[in-house]
């Protein structure tokens, strides 16, 4: 495999105004960077204060933190179709939803895994209510990873562990020593808008409205995000623009940066957004988008099609856990968008773009 890292000519834009001009193009840069000199806080790209006592006081006093009896009743309605992974060339982007926000991504003739979590349960929550899309076993051999934020139900230690140490792995600023003491060889550390490129394929960092933290000791001291992966080797379209693009967000709230993402990236062919864990609302807003949200997010980006995620696998919130398929599609409807360009697949199922 070629590598090279491209790094932007200037700082990353300040999450706080939202109107900064596009980065110039990014100068290339030999890739396997980590860095020991990030700041010992991203606190201060917060888009939204975490919550204080007060919060966490009248949460621990409403409860609401799982759906009750009713919402749980459609655990065996969550569509699930677990199907043989699609052929993918060089000219195919192809994904596949593991669940949550676990994808198998076909691009540029790589194979990618965004946020793999293959356990059947991770810390503090109950376990998964549906399988994993796909077998371990049945995987083809992957070229990279992508991880989004240090939260358990995206960096699953367990199921990183089942990797090769040589797999390429992409993570945000401050997130690399956690894999290096694991012993990965090939780690990239990416500020917002800074890009990788691996065999033709470019995967930009790019910024989210939500935190990290694992322990009691370290809330914000790796930065979080999604990532924009764009295959420049394999197709021009009509317009001029190289590669397929696809956007995985990661965990977010609603807020300016999609519109900004999109801006930066004009014509992704596909978004892959988050449409649960989001009740209550006063409680999950600042970090968690709801269905409308996602669909808003959707057109914010100017993306083509969307693809929902981060819903039907592990309880986090309390709505109930069919409810995020049904809203999606009624805003979907509503906002006038066509229906096929909504992929809102079942786990397991695969989805293929081709030239």
């Amino acid at each position: 495999m070629t590598e090279q890292t491209a790094r932007p000519t200037q700082a990353p834009p300040s999450v706080r105004d939202g109107r900064t001009a596009p980065a110039p193009s990014p100068v290339l840069q030999p890739l396997g960077r980590t860095r020991t000199d990030w700041p010992r806080s991203f606190a201060d790209r917060l888009t939204a204060p975490l919550p204080g006592v007060r919060a966490m006081a009248r949460l621990a006093r409403e409860g609401a933190v799982r759906p009750g009896a009713d919402g749980l009743r459609d655990i065996p309605l969550l569509p699930f179709a677990p199907g043989p992974l699609p052929e993918a060339g060089p000219d195919t982007l192809a994904v596949t939803w593991a669940g949550h926000a676990s994808w198998i991504l076909r691009v540029g003739g790589l194979t990618v895994l965004t946020d793999p979590v293959w356990s059947r349960r991770i810390f503090g929550t109950p376990a998964r209510i549906t399988p994993v899309g796909v077998r371990w076993e049945d995987l083809p051999p992957v070229d990279a990873v992508v991880i989004s934020h240090n939260h358990f139900d995206h960096l699953d230690a367990p199921t990183l562990k089942r990797l090769p140490k040589d797999t390429p792995v992409f993570v945000p600023a401050g997130l690399g020593r956690w894999f290096t003491r694991r012993r990965f060889s090939r780690v990239t550390e990416l500020d917002w808008w800074e890009a990788a490129e691996l065999d033709g394929v470019r995967f930009e960092f790019v910024p989210s409205h939500h935190w990290s933290k694992r322990t009691l000791l370290d809330t914000c001291r790796s930065l979080w995000g999604g990532w924009v992966l764009t295959d420049r080797a394999h197709r021009t379209d009509s317009a001029g623009r190289t590669g397929r693009q696809v956007y995985f967000a990661g965990d977010t709230g609603y807020g300016h940066w999609f519109a900004e993402i999109g801006a930066r990236h004009p014509g992704i062919d596909l978004a892959l957004l988050p449409i649960g864990a989001y009740a209550p609302r006063w409680w999950l807003s600042d970090v968690h988008t709801d269905p409308e949200e996602a669909v808003r997010a959707f057109q914010d980006l100017g993306a083509r099609r969307m693809a929902p995620m981060h819903w039907a696998t592990f309880v986090l919130s309390s709505e109930p856990v069919l409810e995020p398929l049904t809203r999606v599609r009624a805003a979907w409807d509503r906002a006038g968008l066509p229906r096929e360009d909504l992929w809102d697949l079942p786990v397991g199922a695969s989805r293929v773009l081709a030239p």
